[in-house]
């Protein structure tokens, strides 16, 4: 079973690991697109300007642009650690036990824009690039979805798609029976269900944690529901090809 995560646009700072290694990445088969992108993004950090409309960001966010120009020399952390926002705030990696992160590390997948897919103790630098940035020569889409695709497709085993469509778009999740798209939705108590916002990512990141606290043996999708019912998730089917994680919030009552 392997879960597979969107990244986050906020990222911690700091480190004590070395400079990037991205040799010592997840899916080595990645590592000419990785290189490629790598070298793009320091590039255009040498034109502020330039970098700052790639890159979508304001004029608070101009720290970025020195974050991309050092990513090369500044030191790295495990992408769990990195990553900040909504859903990595309720994961929590930090506050895992030494068995639930090396289950993670075996079971998590993050996708980040800059190096694919990447594992849950993969030390990374702080960077911004996400799935909607511009860089020069290089579109995104097109430079990683066939290459992600492949290595997605070569994992062995049942795949839950956490991600947004916006990152699925950059490398899909193998269409076979072992793939779900997972999609969170609020009981509303009258029958209806509603999808959510903020609070989709904060229940992706909880449910990420328990199943790395629990380490449940699932080998199949029939098997990580009836976990997800022992450990208090409600976990149902969906359209085709997806799973709903039903959560109970207090919304406001539609019009």
């Amino acid at each position: 079973m392997l879960f597979l995560l969107p990244p986050s646009e906020t990222k911690r700072d700091g480190g004590v690991g070395g400079p990037l290694d991205v040799d010592a990445l997840a899916f080595p088969a990645l590592n000419g697109a990785r290189r490629e992108a790598i070298d793009a993004l320091v590039a255009l950090s040498a034109d502020h300007a330039g970098s700052m409309s790639a890159l979508g960001l304001g004029p608070r966010q101009a720290a970025e642009v020195e974050r991309n120009r050092i990513l090369l020399t500044s030191p790295t952390m495990a992408a769990a650690d990195r990553y900040t926002g909504v859903l990595y705030d309720a994961l929590d990696a930090a506050r895992l036990d030494a068995n639930a992160r090396a289950f993670a590390h075996e079971h998590v997948l993050v996708h980040s824009a800059l190096f694919g897919p990447v594992r849950f103790e993969d030390p990374i630098p702080a960077y911004r690039l996400s799935h909607s940035s511009r860089l020069p020569g290089l579109p995104l889409k097109k430079h990683w979805r066939r290459s992600v695709g492949a290595v997605l497709a070569e994992v062995d085993g049942p795949i839950l798609d956490l991600r947004s469509e916006a990152y699925a778009a950059l490398g899909p999740a193998p269409e076979r029976p072992g793939t779900r798209y997972l999609r969170v939705v609020a009981d509303e108590g009258d029958g209806h269900r509603r999808a959510l916002n903020h609070f989709n990512k904060k229940s992706k990141g909880e449910f990420t944690r328990a199943f790395a606290e629990h380490r449940p043996d699932a080998q199949t999708i029939d098997e990580l529901c009836d976990w997800a019912d022992s450990a208090g998730f409600r976990l149902l089917p969906g359209s085709p090809g997806g799973l709903q994680l039903v959560v109970s919030q207090t919304l406001p009552q539609r019009a």
